[in-house]
C-alpha cells in the first residue's frame, strides 16, 4: 500500500503538474538533463559516466525531460513518476519531439522492475524528498541494478532545512534546528495532508546509502554560476552565493 506520504504528494503533483512544467519547463528543457535549480548540467558534469549502450533507470521523472536526453545520448532508458499528471507531460514532449521514453506510474518504494535489469538509476530532485521511507528506495534501487552499477541522485542541500524557503534576506537567518527531522506539510481546507517533505542530515544519507549496500563515491555541492539569475521557489543568487543548496551524491552498487 502507498505510503502516509506517497498518497499526498501524488495528489499534490497531479494537482500542479501543469503549472510546474509552465514555470519550469523552458529551464529544463525538453531534451535536457538539468541536475538542479543551479543549472548543473549532465552533459557537461557527466556525473553519470559513460550512457551509450547501457540501460539506465530515471526515478521520479516528472515529464521525463533527463530521460529524454539520455536517449538522445544512446542509452536505453525507463523513467516512471508518482504522479499522472506529470507522466501526461512526459507523453505529450514524447510526441512533440518525436523523442520517445517509455514511462510508467510507480512508487519509488517499490520498484516495477526485474531484479539487476539497469547498468545506471539516476534521479534529479525525484522521489527522494518526498518519501516517508527512503531507505526502501535504496534498497529497491540496489535490488534493480547489475553489481558494480551507479546510482547518482540530487536532493536539496540539508543545510537549507535549517533556514526559510525563501529566496530573500530572511532565508539568509536560520530559525530551526538542522537536526529537526519533523517532516514538511501542507493542508488542504479539510485538515487532510496535500504534500509532504522529508528531511534527513547528510549523515542520514550516507547511513541510510551504507545500510542498503550503496557505496558513496562521490559528492557534489554544485556553486551558484555567477551568470546565472533566475529565482525558483526558496533558490536565488542571493542564497546561492551564500548556502548550498543542493546536494548530488554517486553511489555503485556493492
Amino acid at each position: 500500500m502507498p505510503s502516509r506520504s506517497s498518497r499526498a504528494n501524488r495528489g499534490w503533483w497531479d494537482g500542479n503538474a501543469d503549472d510546474y512544467q509552465a514555470e519550469h519547463g523552458p529551464f529544463l528543457r525538453d531534451t535536457g538533463f538539468v541536475w538542479c535549480p543551479e543549472g548543473l548540467d549532465e552533459a557537461e558534469a557527466r556525473l553519470l559516466g559513460e550512457v551509450r549502450g547501457r540501460d539506465v533507470l530515471e526515478i521520479g521523472c516528472g515529464a521525463a525531460q533527463c530521460a529524454r536526453w539520455l536517449v538522445t545520448e544512446g542509452a536505453r532508458v525507463a523513467a516512471f513518476d508518482l504522479s499522472r499528471g506529470q507522466l501526461l507531460h512526459a507523453r505529450r514532449i514524447n510526441e512533440e519531439t518525436g523523442v520517445r521514453v517509455p514511462v510508467v506510474q510507480a512508487d519509488a518504494e517499490a520498484l516495477p522492475f526485474a531484479s539487476e535489469s539497469f547498468d545506471v538509476a539516476c534521479s534529479a530532485f525525484g522521489a527522494l524528498p518526498f518519501v516517508a521511507d527512503a531507505a526502501a528506495v535504496f534498497r529497491e534501487v540496489r535490488r534493480v541494478l547489475r553489481p558494480g552499477g551507479r546510482f547518482v541522485f540530487s536532493v536539496s542541500h540539508p543545510i537549507r532545512w535549517a533556514f526559510p524557503d525563501d529566496p530573500g534576506p530572511r532565508g539568509l537567518t536560520s530559525d530551526r534546528s538542522y537536526f529537526d527531522r519533523t517532516p514538511y506539510e501542507e493542508r488542504d481546507e479539510h485538515g487532510e495532508l496535500s504534500y509532504v517533505e522529508h528531511h534527513r542530515t547528510m549523515g542520514d544519507w550516507v547511513s541510510l546509502l551504507a545500510a542498503s549496500g550503496l557505496a558513496v563515491t562521490g559528492l557534489v555541492e554544485p556553486e551558484w554560476p555567477q551568470e546565472h539569475e533566475r529565482v525558483w521557489g526558496g533558490w536565488s543568487p542571493l542564497r546561492g552565493r551564500q548556502l548550498p543548496g543542493t546536494a548530488i551524491f554517486t553511489c555503485s552498487r556493492i
